[in-house]
């Protein structure tokens, strides 16, 4: 089955993050609220229209994910890649 999770980048700290179902931002993919129609994905869209105008986050979109036994699961290799987190170490302390 196909849905809808919305994800943005954390104002702060600049992580991935995803609404969950008590709207909070949330850093795994697994606990996102999927949106299966157009009124939950509209729904969302305004939350994460309301958290930009209150410099929660940036950058929040709709992506679409597969639900694989009720966890979502991102279609596209971008957003494969967003939800592991990066590929390359950073930080205090990492060598670059």
């Amino acid at each position: 089955m196909s849905a809808r999770v919305l994800t943005a980048n954390r104002l702060g700290d600049g992580a991935v993050v995803y609404r969950d179902a008590a709207g909070d931002w949330v850093e795994t993919i697994e606990a996102a609220a999927p949106a299966e129609d157009e009124a939950a994905e509209q729904a969302l869209l305004a939350a994460g229209e309301d958290a930009l105008a209150r410099q929660l986050v940036v950058g929040p979109y709709l992506i679409e994910i597969a639900l694989e036994a009720a966890v979502p699961s991102p279609l596209s290799q971008r957003e494969r890649i967003r939800a592991a987190g990066p590929t390359i170490a950073f930080g205090p302390g990492q060598a670059g």
